[in-house]
């Protein structure tokens, strides 16, 4: 196995493109689905960006038989988890269960990745990664609520919840076993295989929602909104991860998915004039510290490590 260089600056600064594409994705989902199906949603976003990312396959010549042959497992495994059952959970979710619950169960997912790579992938932990992730979750709770602490005093479990939590779970599955998988396989051939696995198997469960006859008819915003989610939340957004989850490990990669509340707060700001609380900009500030300490260790910490 190749020894990894320690990830640089520029390629912390394209990870966080990742927050910034899902946080956007967030709105314009809200949009497409009130003129498509949910599953039929995504089936369509993965399925166009499973196209454009063979696309870029092929120009890159980066297909690798030999090594897909060798980690199809874990590849199908990526597809099912965190494409397919992450999205087809999340949605049945949200039809039983309000979007608060659903996204205060969502920001458990860095802290049990944490775990997870700490215990089965055997990642460091150190303070500052769990000063941060305290620090970040508390700011993504502070964000999502409002800062009111009678919403996680009144938080009830129920059937919906029950399907976010799988949801979560795949997610976290889809980050530890792509870690894995990665040791091998390159990011974007990763990112492709998955993505058209996944987009595959949403296309065939979306034929009982019976929606697609209503895409032709869909409106130029929402075509608009389809082709960001397919092309920067999906092609450039996954590919990102799936690199950042390589380079800096599951652990710091899973913290910059709390910046997602915080990117799609500012973009329903802006771009749908959606109200702000004040509470909100200081859980704001929280979770960019949080994510911060934890992700940029100090320079000379790193060389002692990398030494022994």
């Amino acid at each position: 196995m190749q020894k990894q260089a320690r990830p640089s600056i520029g390629g912390y600064l394209l990870l966080l493109l990742v927050p910034l594409f899902w946080g956007g994705a967030f709105p314009a989902a809200q949009h497409v689905v009130t003129e498509l199906p949910p599953i039929t949603t995504a089936a369509l976003r993965f399925i166009l960006a499973g196209l454009i990312l063979l696309l870029l396959l092929f120009i890159r010549n980066g297909w690798q038989t030999v090594i897909v042959k060798r980690n199809w497992v874990g590849l199908l495994m990526m597809a099912l988890t965190g494409v397919f059952a992450y999205n087809v959970f999340f949605y049945a979710g949200l039809q039983y269960t309000s979007a608060i619950n659903g996204s205060l169960i969502i920001a458990v997912n860095p802290v049990l990745t944490t775990l997870g790579a700490v215990l089965f992938l055997k990642e460091r932990w150190n303070l500052r990664l769990g000063l941060g992730m305290v620090l970040s979750l508390g700011g993504v709770l502070v964000v999502i609520t409002g800062g009111s602490l009678s919403t996680l005093l009144t938080f009830t479990f129920n059937q919906g919840d029950l399907f976010i939590v799988v949801s979560l779970l795949s997610w976290v599955v889809y980050g530890l076993v792509g870690k894995i998988v990665m040791r091998e396989v390159p990011p974007l051939l990763t990112t492709t295989i998955t993505t058209v696995m996944g987009g595959v198997f949403l296309l065939l469960l979306s034929l009982f929602e019976k929606g697609w006859g209503s895409v032709p008819a869909l409106s130029l915003q929402s075509w608009g909104e389809m082709f960001y989610m397919a092309l920067f939340a999906t092609v450039i957004a996954f590919f990102l991860w799936n690199k950042g989850v390589h380079e800096v490990g599951a652990s710091k990669a899973s913290l910059l998915i709390n910046l997602v509340p915080i990117n799609a707060t500012w973009i329903a700001v802006l771009l749908y004039g959606s109200p702000v609380l004040w509470q909100q900009y200081i859980g704001m500030v929280m979770v960019i510290t949080g994510v911060v300490l934890a992700v940029f260790q100090p320079e000379k910490k790193a060389l002692v490590a990398t030494e022994a």
